[in-house]
């Protein structure tokens, strides 16, 4: 089983509490997620953060819309969350979302640790598939949070972009 992870950073000019509680909004996902994800949340809203909330949403995958299920197993405001699939199309997904000030205003990090299904075919469909639409996807979001937060400047950057 190949695990793979996918780590950016972001810097926000917008102080600590005010980044997380636009990240620690679940409706908030689908205005950072391409249209081309096809992003629909199902759960009724609106949904509050908290250890235990389950979020229920439809992705499409390959243009076949799927159900996914996560789990906010941790949540630490305004500092970090982490959702955690109970059911979807990865055969594992843990999300750490964290926040920290900093002198330009907040970092923020994602770390995606994930597993595909189907061993081999998994591995040969991340390599040529997944792991080039995940970058595209946080490249994405990364663009629209710039737009959100109206940062301009450059200092607002990715400023580690890592996926192995």
């Amino acid at each position: 089983m190949k695990i793979y992870t996918l780590t950016r950073e972001q810097v926000i000019h917008r102080p600590l509490d005010e980044v997380f509680a636009f990240f620690a909004k679940p409706e908030n996902l689908a205005k950072i997620t391409p249209d081309t994800v096809g992003f629909v949340i199902l759960t009724p809203t609106p949904i509050t953060m908290q250890v235990g909330a389950v979020i229920d949403y439809t992705i499409k995958v390959f243009g076949i819309r799927r159900y996914w299920t996560t789990l906010i197993s941790d949540y630490q405001p305004p500092h970090t969350f982490v959702d955690v699939q109970l059911k979807g199309p990865y055969e594992f997904w843990h999300h750490t979302h964290t926040f920290e000030a900093c002198p330009e205003g907040t970092i923020a990090r994602d770390t995606v640790r994930y597993v595909l299904p189907f061993g081999r075919l998994g591995r040969l469909v991340h390599a040529l598939v997944v792991k080039r639409q995940l970058r595209q996807i946080f490249d994405f979001r990364s663009r629209v949070i710039e737009k959100v937060f109206g940062d301009t400047g450059p200092a607002s950057r990715t400023i580690a972009a890592h996926d192995a």
